[in-house]
């Protein structure tokens, strides 16, 4: 009878693998850990290589830098006016104060009006954007800049023009047109000085002073 072959043979041509050790298998770690450093990732069917997403990144807001204000000054104003920004402060019966901050503009300058109403002022008001309807101070100033534009009625003290100014002007003190000014309207005023550049199509009506001089 022959011998029973025994469960278990080493395979013809393998050397035995060394025993493992404690020593042998950190530096497999090491070996396995660096090669895969190196590797580039595998591509997928697609041929698109995978690309790492960061995570839990805090997310940025936009922000934006406000205009020019409308008006500066102290004053009342009853009408309405379109907002594109940011409204804060408090409305209500005892005392109201609002602070707008508007997105800069990037259309065309002709644009409707920012404000468009009534307008009354005591001590000083300077308008450098687009205003409509009436503009009204006893003894006050209104101050328009060059980049202003006024489709309104003004009956002031004193009017300083630099801007666009489309309606009627009455200055009970004096009217000053700069050399970049746009009037087109009729003048009313004591005293009307008229800068060499500036374009005045209307009419122009002197008024009597404080003294009854004309």
């Amino acid at each position: 009878m022959a011998a029973v072959k025994p469960a278990l043979q080493k395979e013809p041509g393998r050397n035995d693998a060394p025993a493992a050790t404690p020593h042998n298998n950190v530096a497999r770690l090491a070996e396995a850990v660096s090669r895969r450093a190196t590797q580039t990732p595998a591509a997928s069917p697609t041929g698109i290589r995978p690309v790492t997403l960061p995570i839990n990144q805090p997310r940025r807001e936009t922000s934006f830098q406000p205009r020019t204000p409308v008006i500066t000054g102290e004053a009342t104003y009853r009408g309405t006016f379109p907002v594109d920004g940011i409204i804060t402060g408090q409305l209500g019966a005892a005392g109201s104060v609002l602070t707008i901050k508007q997105r800069p503009k990037n259309g065309p300058t002709d644009s409707q009006p920012e404000l468009d109403g009534e307008l009354g002022f005591k001590d000083m008001l300077r308008i450098s954007g687009h205003v409509a309807g009436k503009i009204f101070s006893y003894k006050g100033t209104l101050i328009v800049d060059g980049s202003a534009k006024v489709e309104a009625e003004i009956n002031v003290a004193v009017c300083v023009i630099s801007g666009i100014v489309i309606g009627d002007v009455i200055g009970h003190e004096r009217v000053e047109v700069g050399s970049g000014a746009v009037v087109k309207g009729n003048i009313s005023t004591p005293k009307l000085s008229i800068k060499p550049g500036a374009v005045f199509q209307g009419d122009c009506r002197m008024l009597k002073d404080q003294n009854g001089d004309q």
